[in-house]
């Protein structure tokens, strides 16, 4: 990616971006909490474990010592079997005994990893790519700014830890040399205390570095996935649609509503409105339906376009506001109205079938006549 691309980019990635790349295994990740869980791992392998497997180490080699005088190793086939024996209970001693060792170790990497808060899997990450063998992209990876960042971390790294070690190593010498009767079985305790001075000191400081480096990845990383106005507009079509497209979608919608409409308002038995902002029309046929059945409703353009049908086809419109309104809430399209409307409606229809053989009798209660033949 050139300079002036990367320039453009100037917006806070969405959640969507963000995402997409973990998906695909880019995430922020940093190699220095794997460095402070190992140094870590050795502290506590230093002090907890080494004063309990130092002992049983010990008992497994004096073991084979012991029976070196009374192994016999033949030859040939023999011979080998002989020594795999040999090397067989040798090993599985020292398996026994280092076991706690390489667990205190697998559990700190496995926390390493944890503790940065992205963790994720994807084959992505192993496919082969031509980027990762041009020479140019490996100039421009060694010339960029992360890997200077990661020379002058490395670098810092070796002269602190070179001078704690040194700082250590000169305190515990000269403990020694000062001590009025050094024996050679205390020197074993000052090297333990020296070690874990050292690490205890290293651990600290790379703590430091590891908190530095998350923080520094997770920026570089926030700025790789920021995206241009056009990257969001992409988006915009790829998550909500092209507005062209959603457009004429609606548009088609719209014309089959009116088709639709055009069908059923003809099949109405009666349309009740509001009067001029909500139109449902209803259709009840004895004998067949067993309640009055939605088949069309809307507001505005779409209450007057339904009624507008209803007067051609010499459908009664009966103007009932309340009950208008709450059909229009509560039925949809097809659906029969509910139980406690079928009273009210019934009186209606009862009522336009009266008119219609001409019995001349008081409207429903709300009820107005607008229009019948």
């Amino acid at each position: 990616m050139s300079d002036e691309d990367q320039s453009n980019k100037t917006e806070e990635p969405t959640e969507r971006k963000l995402r997409k790349a973990r998906d695909k295994g880019d995430v922020p990740s940093s190699r220095e909490t794997g460095n402070l869980m190992s140094v870590f791992s050795l502290l506590m392998i230093t002090v907890f474990l080494l004063p309990q497997l130092l002992p049983e180490f010990a008992g497994v080699l004096r073991g084979l010592f012991q029976m070196a005088g009374q192994i016999e190793i033949g030859e040939d086939a023999t011979g080998l079997a002989d020594l795999g024996a040999v090397m067989g209970r040798l090993s599985g001693g020292l398996a026994i005994v280092l076991g706690p060792v390489v667990l205190v170790m697998v559990l700190a990497a496995l926390f390493g990893v944890l503790i940065q808060g992205e963790t994720v899997v994807a084959l992505e990450r192993i496919k082969p790519k031509p980027s990762k063998i041009s020479p140019i992209a490996g100039l421009k990876r060694l010339f960029s700014a992360d890997t200077l960042v990661e020379f002058l971390k490395n670098v810092a790294k070796v002269l602190v830890v070179g001078a704690i070690a040194i700082s250590v190593a000169h305190e515990s010498v000269t403990a020694v040399w000062q001590m009025p009767s050094a024996v050679p079985e205390a020197f074993l305790n000052y090297v333990k205390q020296g070690v874990m001075r050292l690490l205890i000191a290293t651990t600290l400081f790379l703590a430091v570095i590891a908190v530095i480096d998350i923080l520094w990845k997770r920026a570089q990383w926030i700025k790789k996935q920021r995206m241009s106005m056009k990257d969001l507009r992409d988006e915009h079509k790829d998550s909500e649609g092209d507005p062209h497209i959603k457009a004429k979608r609606g548009e088609i919608r719209r014309k089959r509503a009116r088709q639709r409409m055009t069908v059923a308002v003809p099949t109405a038995t009666l349309v009740l409105t509001n009067p001029t902002h909500y139109a449902v029309a209803l259709k009840y046929v004895p004998g067949v339906d067993q309640a009055p059945v939605c088949v069309a409703k809307g507001t505005g353009l779409v209450a007057a376009q339904i009624r507008r049908i209803a007067r051609e086809n010499e459908v009664a419109i009966v103007e009932n506001r309340p009950l208008a309104r709450t059909l229009h809430a509560l039925v949809e399209v097809d659906d029969t109205i509910p139980v406690e409307h079928w009273q009210a409606v019934a009186e209606i229809i009862g009522y336009i079938s009266d008119l219609r053989r001409n019995i001349r009798r008081k409207p429903p209660s709300g009820s107005q006549l607008r229009d019948v033949d």
